[in-house]
């Protein structure tokens, strides 16, 4: 294992799932056998508030809080969080973005434009981005609820863990509800463009 120490940020708004996806993240590279630390930060506690989940791995991690422009991959929930948390990326890191918008509210009332350029702003900055509609692939796996997971299977490409471990996380988390239609999404996100 070597002695690097990796960071991921997952970002969006509450309710998508964020604090599942970045359990079931954990969960994973736990049973690799990495040592891990998770942050979260809840903007409102309310659903539609900006909520993100750090979490670090590697052989020995030493705190959770990931330094300034040293996310190796940040998985943005919906595009405007890729805009938000783009400083934080290491310069030529991987930004995943699901394609969907969410407006704030002063967007939804017009006193602000949402931004249309958001993957070529992005890609200025990163050296990898994926951006693909999360949410089409989870209602075509059968559960719009399963968006995170379609994440995490994009995420998935970026770290080297088997995909066994992933799926066996994955029926042991949802074993009891959408168990088919996780697993459908999580396949459908590791197999993106």
């Amino acid at each position: 294992m070597s002695e690097a120490v990796t960071s991921i940020r997952l970002a969006g708004v509450g309710g998508q799932g964020i604090l599942v996806a970045s359990e079931v993240l954990c969960d994973v590279l736990l049973a690799c056998g990495h040592d891990v630390k998770k942050s979260e930060i809840h903007g409102m506690a309310q659903r539609g508030g900006t909520v993100n989940s750090d979490v670090r791995f590697g052989k020995k991690v030493y705190s959770p809080v990931i330094p300034h422009g040293e996310v190796d991959v940040l998985v943005a929930f919906e595009q405007m969080e890729a805009l938000r948390y783009l400083p934080s990326v290491k310069e030529g890191g991987v930004v995943v973005i699901n394609a969907q918008r969410i407006l704030p509210s002063a967007v939804a009332s017009g006193k602000a434009a949402y931004p249309e350029d958001v993957v070529a702003r992005v890609a200025q900055r990163a050296g990898t981005v994926i951006s693909l509609d999360a949410l089409s692939l989870a209602k075509d796996a059968g559960s719009l609820r399963s968006v995170n997971v379609c994440l995490l299977g994009v995420l998935s490409r970026f770290i080297a863990v088997e995909e066994s471990v992933w799926e066996a996380v994955l029926t042991e988390r949802f074993r009891e509800k959408g168990l088919a239609a996780n697993l459908k999404a999580f396949a459908l996100g590791r197999a993106a463009e």
